[in-house]
């Protein structure tokens, strides 16, 4: 349904990370742009190791579909799979990159964004969210995330997304 071929294979460590977020922009909204954004990934690799996401979401088919299509954006993400853990990376590893559950097993992603935001100012959130109503985009907007994209998404609204910010 979210993805074809190998770009899920070889998919697989749960380690994780966090971040935060400062402003926002609707990936429904913008307008589409074609072409090649290696360039601008490559623009925004930090370090030897390039830029790192994290991806917190309680579906684990979603983080696996989420890092084959970062990996095929030259970006390394780890998961995890509730805020609790989330927190616990919290105090070693801040990634310029979250990619934000709304509705995980032990909290809200919307109410997390302060936290993160508190701490990483300069990460970029993206909230992913099948609960996709104008009500729930107000509110995360409202929380600070950076963009919001509701599932189902495609390979190419994720690009479009990371490529849309300088990390």
């Amino acid at each position: 349904m979210y993805a074809k071929g190998p770009q899920l294979q070889q998919i697989g460590r749960k380690i994780v990370a966090s971040a935060e977020v400062n402003s926002y922009r609707d990936i429904h909204t913008q307008e589409s742009s074609q072409g090649d954004h290696s360039s601008d990934t490559q623009s925004a690799r930090s370090g030897d190791d390039g830029i790192r996401a994290l991806i917190i979401e309680d579906e684990v088919d979603i983080c696996y579909l989420l890092k084959g299509i970062l990996r095929y954006n030259n970006i390394k993400a780890d998961y995890v799979t509730s805020l609790s853990d989330a927190e616990k990376v919290l105090q070693w590893q801040a990634p310029p990159l979250v990619f934000l559950d709304n509705h995980l097993g032990d909290g809200l992603g919307v109410n997390y964004i302060s936290k993160v935001k508190t701490k990483f100012p300069e990460t970029k959130v993206i909230m992913i969210t099948a609960h996709d109503t104008q009500a729930d985009r107000d509110l995360a907007y409202k929380a600070g995330v950076d963009l919001f994209i509701g599932k189902p998404f495609t390979k190419e609204i994720i690009s479009k997304a990371v490529s849309s910010f300088s990390l």
